[in-house]
């Protein structure tokens, strides 16, 4: 089976117009929120495997329209210790004080690329990987049943000797897009982002949730990440925690709660 390698067209499908991997600026009065407010923090967006940053194109949207600035990075999917280094660079590159968002893997990624970076005000977590220091995903994404996602899996070549992983297209709905239309969830898998398998065996080297509060979306339908990992892992970080019966892409499913908690999490946090 062939697993397309186009970049993933979820800004047609969910929202018009595909988001650049760059800063989304709104204008200066609506960034501040009034002459008289606060600047808005930066929300920055990362997306998870098997996707692009267009995932979060009807979040951003929203965002945008409530006056934040909205950056949402394209995340390599090369493995933790690589991802996390460059998003970690592009949190350098972006002024005042931020709120970090991160999806499924992206989660795993913000929580090592925020580590020590005193303008990120707040983490957000959504249907996440949130590992500790020490973890590995693919041992954390096992303690707890309820994933599907193992035996979704197929290995790719990436073309330098390694191994990519990708959703197999007839078993996508099911596991990651199950609240989504059929035809919608056949687009998405058949343009997914492969992972590299380093990924679930890189060793998280810091967990910023430890110093950094956190809010945390769980989705009570998620056969991706077993809900009740998504539970845990909430509680053992001392997230702000909503359960929304969702599949694992809740920032497309749900995207007026995922913008409320985001927005929450900026507001709790300025």
């Amino acid at each position: 089976m062939t697993i397309s390698r186009r970049p993933l067209l979820l800004g047609a499908v969910v929202a018009a117009g595909t988001l650049a991997a760059t800063a989304l600026p709104t204008s200066a009065a609506s960034a501040t929120g009034g002459s008289h407010s606060k600047p808005k923090p930066t929300v920055v967006l990362v997306h998870g495997a098997f996707a692009d940053a267009s995932s979060w194109s009807a979040v951003a949207s929203r965002l945008q329209k409530a006056g934040y600035t909205v950056v949402p990075p394209a995340n390599p999917l090369r493995g933790l210790t690589s991802d996390a280094a460059y998003i970690s660079a592009i949190l350098k590159t972006i002024d005042g004080p931020k709120v970090v968002v991160g999806h499924s893997y992206g989660g795993a990624v913000i929580t090592q690329a925020a580590a020590g970076d005193a303008s990120v005000k707040a983490l957000v977590y959504v249907a996440a990987f949130v590992p500790d220091k020490g973890e590995q995903l693919g041992e954390l994404g096992a303690r707890f049943p309820g994933s599907q996602l193992s035996d979704a899996l197929q290995p790719l070549p990436d073309g330098a000797g390694g191994t990519d992983l990708a959703i197999q297209t007839a078993k996508f709905h099911a596991v990651f897009t199950a609240d989504l239309p059929a035809a919608t969830s056949a687009l998405l898998g058949a343009s997914q982002r492969p992972i590299s398998a380093a990924a679930f065996t890189d060793v998280a080297t810091a967990a910023a949730w430890r110093d950094i509060p956190s809010w945390a979306v769980v989705a009570a339908q998620d056969r991706a990440i077993a809900p009740d990992l998504e539970r845990f892992e909430a509680k053992r970080a001392g997230s702000h925690t909503t359960v929304v019966d969702s599949s694992h892409v809740v920032m497309i499913s749900h995207p007026d709660l995922v913008t409320k908690v985001i927005k929450s999490a900026a507001t709790a946090t300025s």
